[in-house]
């Protein structure tokens, strides 16, 4: 009779074998997330190796500070700014056109470059290194995002003629190794922990975040139009048990 307590208490339940289960597969899932994480620090820190004969693939584009500003005292200053808004457009050729329609037939016309708008998170970000003089060259703006589906803010500077153009050939003076090895086990992992269950285990689980934009989109709703014109204000539900 003893025996058969004592096997009955070493039988797990389905319940306890299922969750067993669970567990095995999220620590499968948190060791190749792990490792994903080890061979994408592998692959970037890859050193750069010089060539023996450079070579010319087009050219580039891109913004400096303008002869009158380094002529002044703030050549710094603007200098500073430039580094953290500047922005690189690669071409064929010097002239950095693109194919339009006008009425009917293909032209080419210049493609326009502009300055990078800072976004809020790195306006506040102590690593980005905007200085207080530097904040206040820039102007706050909000745009309306389609694809979040709500307005953003942004910091645009409010000067852009103090920079001008300069185009210069892109020249190829380094390569980077490729380990097929490393490559070959970072696409398999990348491909496993991509499918669509494994990434809500691991946005669920490791990230601890179920719904992330969940608790984003409840702070905003309120603010919509949808929403508020469903509601009755405080005022009008008084108003209403009065009535009764």
């Amino acid at each position: 009779m003893e025996n058969n307590n004592l096997l009955f208490h070493r039988l797990r339940s389905i319940r306890s074998r299922k969750r067993t289960a669970i567990k095995d597969v999220e620590k499968q899932i948190r060791k190749k997330y792990k490792r994903s994480k080890e061979l994408w620090h592998l692959r970037r820190n890859i050193r750069w190796i010089p060539l023996e004969n450079p070579y010319q693939r087009g050219f580039v584009r891109f913004f400096v500070v303008n002869d009158e500003v380094k002529r002044s005292e703030d050549e710094d200053l603007f200098e500073g700014i430039l580094k953290k808004i500047n922005t690189y457009m690669y071409s064929e050729s010097r002239l950095f056109l693109k194919k339009r329609k006008k009425f009917g037939r293909r032209i080419y016309v210049e493609k326009a470059q502009k300055l990078n708008r800072i976004s809020f998170y790195a306006w506040t970000d102590p690593k980005f290194g905007l200085t207080p003089r530097e904040r206040q060259y820039f102007l706050k703006n909000e745009e309306y995002n389609p694809f979040r589906k709500r307005n953003e803010t942004y910091y645009e500077f409010i000067e852009p003629w103090r920079f001008t153009l300069r185009i210069r050939p892109n020249m190829i003076t380094h390569y980077k190794p490729v380990d097929a090895e490393l490559e070959k086990e970072y696409a398999e992992i990348e491909l496993y922990i991509s499918q669509y269950k494994v990434a809500g285990i691991i946005q669920k689980t490791i990230n601890g975040k179920s719904n992330a934009w969940k608790k984003e989109y409840e702070t905003e709703l309120i603010k919509s139009r949808k929403y508020a014109s469903c509601i009755l204000s405080a005022k009008e539900i008084a108003d209403y048990f009065e009535d009764l």
